[in-house]
């Protein structure tokens, strides 16, 4: 029976015999037990006892039980003495004390202490990407920052440290998240939203701090140790025994840079390049420092002599500050651009004081651990790898960056647009440095990046910019006229390109020419550039970039023609972007989403990179309102004089067609609201012969206050919706009357006498009209020419051939190749066409002529030879 369980009546024997066997089964003796130790009573629990146990047994019990008591304390001694995972906190106050070594902390030093517990969990948490630990280590923080604010102390220099290494690698989060494919969980994603939020609010409460920390961080920090060291003074006596301050002790307490291998870097003339190299080498791998290089190569700067020295460090030095940002998607700091430019400057004037120092990106292999001057060199110049130009051309990218990911519509975008007068300085110093060197591949490149940033502005900016250039101290030989015109400065700018640069830089330059021009509304010297130079013909073979700068200087030309009041030219240029329905996508101002497709992220990211500024749009709003009253001035002629329904399906302008006949079926039209309504108002107003209700519409669209001459615009329109509602009325009443008098129609329409006769007279001469003039009268005869059945059959028969032919070239054509096609069949055979198209055709059908003079011969007439340009636009695209 078990020995915890005995009854009062049980021997001693048995309970001794029932022991040996618990003793013998447990097998935790290895040997038998000798006779005379069989004989002895074994010591039984005291906790157990039963109340049948004689004395003897008791007495024995409690010996027993004196010496377990003495040898466990004896066991608990030692084990206190030699465990450390079993020692209390006596044990470890009694141990100090004795070996004097306690350390007594003050509340701000506790303090200080979470706080650098909580950054580095932080940053833990941030190599794992884990957004919502580092929210509640950032909330945690914040509030210990702001304790401590209340209480009169000074920003800690890691907090500042901390929140600038968070705006980084938020940025570089969002960038990543954006690009994935798989994006992150629905409680992370928000973690870093939030986070996001939290930064910005932080950023701009300790913008100073943060600005003066990013400055200089180590004057930041001696400032602030400086400070702990004043509050700290009547605490002094709490320092350690036998440790001596640091003035008495003679130690520095400022840090010291450390290189690699935790060799002390010592910033003097004599290791400038042996620091250079080591900067150098850890230049692109990971986990490197890129804020304490530029630190770095900036000590390395102040302590340069020789003009060899500077050169090289600020050649690794604005080669660090555009690494800062290992993604392409983040645009550069702004404060790490601006050091960038002045380093520029910097490395330009050096390089243009002194000639016997050159830098170029293809040179002989040379030591870079020594010093080198025109003394030790054959030809007495040091010749330096690098690139300036990559470096202007840099700048330029990063500042275009920059402006597409600020919101256009805040103050931060024109601070930030005002820096463009300094990076122009730039690019004009660089000019003027590649004209007194004479090389002429990086002139020609940096005149290019001149030359867009003036295309597309008014004057007065041009003059702000160049305004800037004259007061400094640059020279270059392309400078504004002290008389003359923005347009001179173009002109010098893009001849020389046309002399000097390669085929990219050319068409480039011409399009900007042009834009210049129609933006000026030098209509007409803008359609002859661009039709002589044949830009229609190989624009889809170019790159993106030049497809949208042509399709930008299309549309400019179309706004041209309309502010100087032609309206047939405007809407022929305007036509073909407006038929594709993605306007702001080929004028890059925006990403089109269709119905149907989804872009890849790759594709996304591209699209997005490739938008232009804000202030380079041209307002959408405005380019629909021009192509629209063009349109409407051009279409509701044509429909008046339109007699059967299969000549109403061949429109000139779909989009404009597909609006009016929306329009049409509406029951019930209220008072007009956008753009669109006011046109296609209009238009029914037009269509009815109230003109005066149409141009009141149209005068009242708002859109034309954007334009400089709004004034003028608007009484351009009123005169040709005049002209246009007597030509719609003419085409819609011909049939009912058998004369007409001249003086009426002067009187209906508010025309002069000498206009109503010019426009009846060119509507007779281009056979719109089937009448005759009699001057001595003042009145219209109208001839009635109605065809028989026979005749009308053929003219169906005629179209239906016509259209046939068509058909079939455009087969041929995408058999044989369109340029093989067209020298086959030559020229005169494309005019013959168009002659035939044009005599079949009556009235308003201009559509067959264009189409076969553009297609044909290169017909003299602007709207052929511009609707095949921009349909050779559109396929590039």
């Amino acid at each position: 029976m078990s020995r915890f369980f005995r009854q009062a009546g049980d021997s001693d024997s048995d309970s001794e015999s029932s022991s040996e066997e618990e003793l013998m089964s447990s097998g935790d003796e290895a040997a038998p037990k000798p006779a005379a130790a069989a004989t002895t009573k074994p010591a039984m629990s005291r906790f157990l006892r039963s109340a049948g146990d004689d004395g003897s047994s008791s007495e024995s019990e409690s010996d027993s039980e004196d010496e377990s008591d003495m040898s466990s304390d004896e066991d608990a001694e030692k084990g206190k003495k030699k465990s450390r995972f079993l020692r209390t906190e006596d044990d470890e106050d009694s141990s100090d004390e004795e070996g004097g070594k306690r350390v007594v902390k003050s509340a701000k030093d506790k303090r200080l202490d979470e706080m650098e517990t909580a950054g580095k969990t932080m940053e833990n948490a941030l190599k794992i990407n884990d957004w919502v630990a580092i929210s509640n280590e950032f909330d945690k923080l914040a509030r210990m920052v702001q304790r401590q604010q209340n209480i009169s102390e000074p920003v800690p220099p890691f907090y500042l440290r901390t929140l600038s290494n968070l705006e980084s690698a938020l940025n570089i989060a969002v960038a990543k998240e954006k690009e994935a494919k798989k994006k992150m969980n629905a409680s992370n994603a928000r973690a870093l939203t939030a986070m996001k939020q939290k930064v910005k609010k932080v950023v701009k409460e300790n913008e100073t701090e943060l600005k003066k920390f990013q400055e200089d961080p180590e004057a930041f920090e001696r400032e602030y140790t400086s400070t702990l060291a004043v509050e700290t003074a009547p605490t002094a006596a709490r320092v350690k025994k036998g440790k001596k301050p640091a003035e008495e002790s003679g130690e520095d307490e400022e840090f010291t840079t450390v290189g690699k291998g935790g060799k002390t870097m010592q910033f003097a003339p004599e290791s400038i390049f042996k620091n250079l190299q080591l900067v150098q080498e850890a230049r692109g791998k990971k986990n490197t420092d890129r804020p304490e290089q530029i630190r770095i190569l900036e000590k390395l700067l102040e302590v340069a002599v020789t003009s060899y020295q500077r050169i090289r460090v600020l050649l690794a030095l604005i080669s660090s500050r555009f690494d800062y940002n290992s993604s392409v998607a983040t645009h550069m700091p702004i404060d790490l651009w601006l050091s960038a430019l002045r380093e520029v400057d910097q490395l330009v004037a050096i390089v243009a004081q002194d000639p016997q120092y050159s830098v170029q990106e293809i040179t002989e292999d040379y030591d870079e651990l020594l010093e080198r001057s025109p003394e030790t060199e054959a030809d007495g110049i040091v010749r330096i790898r690098g690139s300036i130009i990559s470096f202007v051309d840099r700048l330029d990218d990063e500042f275009t960056k920059s402006l597409q990911n600020i919101d256009p519509h805040g103050t931060e975008y024109v601070d930030r647009l005002k820096d463009e007068k300094g990076l122009y300085c730039t690019i004009c110093r660089a000019q003027a440095f590649y004209e007194k060197t004479k090389q002429d591949e990086p002139l020609a490149r940096v005149i290019m990046r001149r030359l867009e940033h003036i295309y597309s502005k008014p004057d007065a900016v041009v003059q702000a910019l160049e305004s800037a250039v004259s007061a400094s101290d640059i020279k270059p030989s392309i400078l504004l006229p002290a008389q003359g015109e923005m347009k001179d400065l173009i002109h010098s700018l893009c001849v020389y390109l046309y002399k000097a640069g390669n085929s990219l830089l050319r068409t480039r330059a011409m399009l900007c020419h042009i834009y210049h021009y129609a933006l000026h509304n030098d209509f007409h010297t803008a359609r002859d550039m661009l039709l002589m130079s044949h830009l229609q013909e190989s624009i889809h073979s170019a790159d993106v970039a030049t497809q949208i700068l042509y399709n930008r200087t299309i549309v400019q030309l179309g706004l041209g023609a309309f502010r100087c009041g032609l309206i047939k030219e405007s809407q022929a240029a305007l036509q073909d972007i407006f038929a594709t329905q993605r306007v702001k996508e080929l004028l890059a101002q925006g990403v089109h989403q269709q119905r149907y497709t989804v872009l890849s992220p790759e594709q996304e990211k591209a699209e997005r990179q490739r938008q232009l500024p804000f202030h380079m749009h041209i307002n959408t709003e405005l380019l629909e309102a021009a192509f629209l009253v063009s349109s409407m001035l051009v279409e509701i002629p044509l429909l008046a004089s339109i007699d059967n329904e299969e000549q109403k399906r061949k429109t000139i302008s779909k989009s404009f067609r597909r609006l009016l006949d929306f329009a049409d079926r509406q029951v019930f039209t209220g008072p007009p609201e956008s753009t669109r309504d006011h046109i296609m108002q209009a238009s029914r107003a037009l269509q009815d012969g109230e003109w005066e209700k149409c141009r009141d519409l149209v005068q009242s669209i708002k859109i034309w206050s954007l334009m400089p001459e709004c004034a003028s615009v608007k009484e351009m329109l009123a005169k040709r919706i005049q002209e246009e509602g007597l030509r719609t009325y003419l085409f819609t009443y011909a049939p009912h009357y058998s004369t007409l008098s001249l003086s009426l129609l002067s009187r209906t329409f508010s025309l002069p006498l000498r206009t109503v006769t010019s426009i009846v007279s060119k509507m007779i001469w281009n056979e719109e009209l089937s009448a005759s003039l009699d001057q001595a009268t003042g009145v219209l005869v109208f001839h009635r020419v109605d065809l028989s059945r026979s005749q009308q059959l053929a003219q169906v028969l005629a179209d239906k051939v016509n259209a046939l032919v068509e058909q079939n070239e455009k087969a041929l054509d995408q058999k044989l190749g369109a340029a093989s096609g067209w020298n086959d069949r030559g020229d005169s055979k494309g005019d013959k066409r168009g002659e035939q198209t044009q005599e079949r055709k009556r009235g308003g059908e201009r559509r067959g002529g264009i189409r076969g003079g553009a297609r044909g011969g290169r017909g003299a007439r602007f709207a052929q030879g511009l609707g095949n340009q921009m349909s050779g636009a559109q396929r590039g695209r």
